[in-house]
Formats: C-alpha cells, sequence, structure tokens
C-alpha cells in the first residue's frame, strides 16, 4: 500500500478503512499529550530544546513543539481555543501554568499547589456554587462566550496548519463538557444529589452551562470548522468500576444536553465527534452512538472487562482512540512491554480500521522517556 499522509492515515481510520498503519497521537489533544515534567524530560532525552508551552494550563499539560511532535510520529496537530485563567480578562490569562500560587479559572474556580518530587499540580480549593439557589445562578459572574480575545488568530492558525501540513487536526474550543463543570462548580457530592433530588436546579445550571458551550463551539466551528478531522468533546461519566450515574439518570438528566451539543456540532462540520470520558462507560455506548459520537476516548482497557468484546460489538460504529495504559504499563514496564502493549491493542482494536493508537491519557511525570519512545516506535512500525 502506498504511504498515506497522516491526514489520509486518521480520515481512513476513523472511516473504518484499513490505513497504511495504525495512526499515532501524541500530543493532538489536551487529553492525548504530556505534562509538563514529563515533555521536559522527554525533551532532554532526545537532544531538543525547543521552549515549553502550555495547552492547558489548570492540567499543566504540554504543548510540543513541532521537532519533538515529528521525532515522536504523531499523525495529529490541536487547534485549541483560548481560554483565560480568570474573569478579570488578559492579565490574569498571561499567568504561566507552572508559576506558584494560586490559579483563578474563568468560572471561577480556585486552585492551589500541590507539590509532589520534581513539580507539582492544581488541585481545586474552592466551589463557587456549592450553596446555590435557582436564583443564584442568574446573578453568577459566568464567562463571556463572545469575548473576541478568544477568536483572534484562530483563523490564520487552522488555515495555515490545513494549507502547509499534511496531518490530521484536533479542534478543541475549551468549552465542550457540561456534567464536569457542573460537579467542578457545585462539589461532587451536591452534584451527584441534585441530578436526582433536585432536578430543576441540575438542569438550570446545565441551561447555563450549555448557553456558554454552544456559543463558544458555534463561533469555533464557524471559523475551524472545515478544516478540522475531529472536535473534541468530553465529560467524565464513569469511574472504573461503573458509571457515576445510573443510565437512567445520564438518559433523563445529561443526555438530552449531549444530544443538543451534538447536533450543534454537526451543523457547522464534518469532522468526527470525538468524546472524551474515562472510566468504564460501556454501558452507555449505545446511547452516546445514538446522539452523534464517533469516536470513543481514552479506551481506559484497565477499566473494561472484555476489550476484544467492546470492538465486536461496537466496532463498526465507533472508532477507538487511545488504549495505551497510563496506570501501570507506561509508567512501570519497561519499553519491550510497552511495545508488547501497543501491538496487542492493535490486534484488538486496528482490524478494519476504526483505531488511533494514544496514551490512555496525559502522560505524567512518572513515566520514563524510554517508555514514551518506545510506545511511538512500536505504533510506526505496527510491531
Amino acid at each position: 500500500m502506498q504511504e498515506m499522509t497522516s491526514r489520509e492515515r486518521v480520515e481512513a481510520a476513523l472511516a473504518h478503512s484499513d490505513p497504511d498503519r495504525v495512526p499515532l497521537d501524541v500530543g493532538g489533544g489536551q487529553s492525548t499529550s504530556l505534562s509538563i515534567e514529563a515533555y521536559e524530560r522527554l525533551k532532554e532525552y532526545l537532544g531538543i530544546s525547543a521552549p515549553t508551552a502550555v495547552l492547558n494550563k489548570t492540567f499543566r499539560v504540554a504543548r510540543l513543539d513541532e521537532e519533538t511532535l515529528i521525532r515522536l510520529g504523531s499523525d495529529v496537530r490541536p487547534v485549541v481555543l483560548r481560554t483565560g485563567s480568570g474573569p478579570s480578562g488578559p492579565p490574569a490569562r498571561e499567568q504561566p501554568a507552572w508559576d506558584p500560587g494560586t490559579l483563578l479559572d474563568e468560572l471561577g474556580v480556585t486552585w492551589h499547589q500541590v507539590q509532589f518530587p520534581g513539580g507539582f499540580y492544581w488541585e481545586q480549593a474552592t466551589f463557587p456554587l456549592r450553596e446555590a439557589t435557582l436564583d443564584d445562578l442568574d446573578r453568577y459572574p459566568w464567562p463571556d462566550p463572545d469575548d473576541p480575545w478568544r477568536y483572534e488568530g484562530l483563523a490564520d492558525e487552522v488555515e495555515r496548519l490545513h494549507r502547509t501540513t499534511r496531518f490530521a487536526l484536533m479542534g478543541d474550543c475549551g468549552y465542550k463538557s457540561l456534567w464536569e463543570p457542573a460537579f467542578t462548580l457545585l462539589g461532587f457530592e451536591r452534584a451527584l444529589i441534585d441530578l436526582v433530588a433536585d432536578e430543576e436546579f441540575m438542569a438550570a445550571l446545565l441551561e447555563k452551562l450549555f448557553a456558554i458551550v454552544s456559543t463558544v463551539t458555534r463561533r469555533f466551528l464557524e471559523i475551524a470548522g472545515p478544516y478540522l478531522t475531529v472536535v473534541r468533546t468530553a465529560d467524565d461519566l464513569a469511574t472504573q468500576q461503573s458509571l457515576m450515574m445510573s443510565p437512567a439518570t445520564y438518559r433523563k438528566v445529561i443526555k438530552p444536553f449531549h444530544r443538543r451539543y451534538f447536533a450543534l456540532i454537526r451543523q457547522y462540520t464534518d469532522a468526527k465527534i470525538f468524546f472524551h470520558s474515562d472510566g468504564n462507560v460501556v454501558a452507555l455506548l449505545d446511547d452516546l452512538i445514538e446522539i452523534g459520537v464517533d469516536v470513543l476516548n481514552p479506551v481506559q482497557v484497565s477499566a473494561f472487562a472484555d476489550p476484544e468484546l467492546v470492538k465486536q460489538r461496537y466496532g463498526e460504529q465507533l472508532a477507538f482512540w487511545g488504549g495505551i495504559d497510563t496506570q501501570t504499563t507506561l509508567p512501570r514496564g519497561t519499553p519491550e512491554e510497552v511495545a508488547g502493549e501497543v501491538a496487542l491493542r492493535i490486534r484488538q482494536f486496528g482490524d478494519k480500521g476504526g483505531y488511533v493508537i494514544a496514551p490512555v491519557h496525559n502522560i505524567l511525570a512518572d513515566v520514563p522517556p524510554e517508555n514514551i519512545v518506545a510506545m511511538c516506535e512500536a505504533a510506526r512500525t505496527g510491531t
């Protein structure tokens, strides 16, 4: 088979036809990249001196430089809309993600640093709507989805990437979740209670969030939609054992908002809808397919009882993106074990296309750079 471009390779896989090899994504999105510390160790290992830039500030995800992306062989590049670290304007947004101190995000949530050897992470410190009433939702200082700062430079960036490169482009408009910001604002306990005990309040909160998400997504896709291969959406719905809520509760309260959101995306782009949810979401796959999801990420195989059965049952309707374990194999395995897992996932998910190799989630500081390179080499060679 003639060698494909990266864009052709990803498009073929997502169309459930066989590409020349299974595509690879490392650094193409906010759930398939590296933490700051892991990225800096990888650059040192590869002898690359590019500066460190940030893809996601709160989760400290690096935007990989082009030399590193080429060395790894990643087939995907990110197109990420700006979001700010606080409602006070660009000065707050300019705070580097690795500075000591406190981070205030656009939703009004405060995050504090928690140190670990060699780095830190942001831990949520406030839950602004924990005691809120319905009236409080109308008074809350929500982010402005029409802030022109968000969209500055987007048209030039996405047109350039599409015209001058042959990589698949993953679009991410920043605001693309509904349930996650709800439990971030309320606190997890109240959010779970309100799903069943105060549906009126939860529906009102989700409607407020939908107004922001839908406006940002529409404006983003009006500019970037024609150039994208996939649109990244996300809402964590599960733990490693089961769903966070019953399937019936999801269908009654959250699914109608997801349906409206995916229908909106379809109006503005032909790109595939990529849905990120950690954990064991198998019980909702029929629902997600019904409302328009094309691609499941991160394929957390440690939470799936039978990955091959999932591929067998859903492989004609869903593509799978991820699958390389970030909890055990990548941080603790040998390079040979990492390569073996890549080969296993290709056998499990790669038949008749429908698979993009990627880490199950962002690669953290405990992953040796040798294992990152081993994963990418195995993906490129198919062994």
